[in-house]
């Protein structure tokens, strides 16, 4: 799929953006442009272009407006030192984004076309992500608030270009049914870390009222009906002085499954990387499956299976599970100081060594200061 380009671009000035760059926060500042492709019933996918960024016009009876139809995935460009741009694994975001597709009866948008679409955006809008200087961002000595840190293990030199890609039903109707007119869209953001303190370890809350996922429903699709699922007891987490929630299984209220938009994974005391299988009721994370292959290459040993919220508590009591940490894209890894419950608080011993060590491997891959093994990396401009 070819995308066209606006003829006559209009791009923010130089001074604007490297205030953006200053202190980008997470998700609040976008770039000029953003990529488009239409799909309708009759016609398939047409007219693909990079428009300018703007609002997006809706019929009041919109189908997603209504009934959620919608999806979408989280994806970073990263500036290597030596000034080009790349992604990472953007081929899993785009199986990952088709499984989502067939599961909300959305058209699949081909690989391809999703990463081109991507790819043409990028390049246009190229000047708004971070440079690097000495294999960190040109920002890092920046004092804007935020807790200093050094090399990969910190995350205020981490700035990125936040991708978003997303589709949605637009026809305009009231009746439950897969629409027939349907909108992509990707827009891009650049982000310093997702938690403005940079790597800390995080408290969160185990919840045990709400669920976010049940069996036969949509939890390893990436959808926003999901995440909307979470705000209430994310707010309950709030209330007790938590960063996240974590879930339990909607059946028993007894297995770990996700927190509302990470994963979780357990270090024991013999080297293992324990975290909940994926069964339909948890997101695949492409962070997620990337730990467990960095793991690997560290020496340690993945372990993918149900985890029950009673051996959490007794494995940590007995020093069996040293660490705890929370992964995904816009966090990367989290480590995990304590987990409260309307039963008390589990304070996690362990300094963090392990998850901050892999942390630092993925970072340094991602950023082109570490041999990719694995082929993850895909140049973008």
């Amino acid at each position: 799929m070819e995308f066209t380009l606006p003829t006559d671009p209009t791009f923010s000035d130089a001074a604007t953006i490297a205030r953006v760059h200053a202190n980008p926060g997470f998700g609040v500042h976008f770039t000029d442009h953003m990529s488009r492709v239409e799909w309708t019933a009759d016609q398939g996918w047409h007219d693909a272009a990079v428009v300018p960024y703007g609002p997006i016009q809706l019929d009041p009876a919109a189908a997603v407006l209504h009934y959620a139809q919608e999806i979408f995935e989280g994806m970073k460009a990263y500036r290597h030192g030596d000034g080009s741009v790349w992604t990472f694994r953007p081929e899993a975001n785009a199986a990952r984004y088709a499984r989502s597709a067939t599961r909300l009866q959305l058209p699949v948008l081909p690989a391809a076309d999703f990463l081109a679409s991507i790819e043409a955006l990028v390049r246009l809008d190229e000047r708004w992500v971070p440079a690097v200087l000495d294999g960190r961002s040109d920002d890092e000595g920046v004092d804007d608030g935020r807790c200093e840190q050094g090399h990969s293990g910190g995350g205020q030199g981490e700035q990125s270009l936040y991708l978003r890609p997303f589709m949605f039903a637009r026809e305009a109707y009231l009746g439950v049914r897969a629409a027939r007119s349907v909108t992509h869209l990707v827009i891009a953001s650049p982000v310093g870390p997702y938690f403005p303190g940079g790597v800390e370890p995080v408290d969160i809350w185990l919840e045990d009222e709400f669920s976010r996922a049940a069996p036969g429903g949509t939890g390893a699709a990436k959808c926003g009906g999901n995440y909307a699922a979470s705000l209430q007891a994310q707010a309950k987490a709030a209330e007790h002085g938590c960063s996240q929630v974590l879930f339990l299984d909607a059946v028993e209220h007894r297995w770990l499954e996700e927190l509302g938009g990470m994963n979780i994974v357990l270090v024991s005391a013999d080297g293992e990387l324990v975290t909940p299988e994926t069964s339909g009721t948890i997101l695949e994370g492409v962070t997620r499956s990337s730990v467990l292959q960095v793991g690997r290459d560290l020496g340690l040993t993945p372990v993918e299976r149900p985890v029950a919220w009673a051996e959490v508590v007794a494995g940590v009591e007995a020093g069996r599970f040293t660490e705890i940490f929370a992964c995904g894209t816009a966090a990367v890894i989290t480590p995990i100081r304590a987990i409260r419950s309307n039963g008390g608080e589990l304070v996690v011993p362990g300094s963090g060594e392990v998850s901050l060590r892999i942390r630092e491997r993925l970072v340094d891959i991602q950023y082109g200061r570490a041999e990719d093994t694995h082929g993850w990396l895909y140049r973008l401009a």
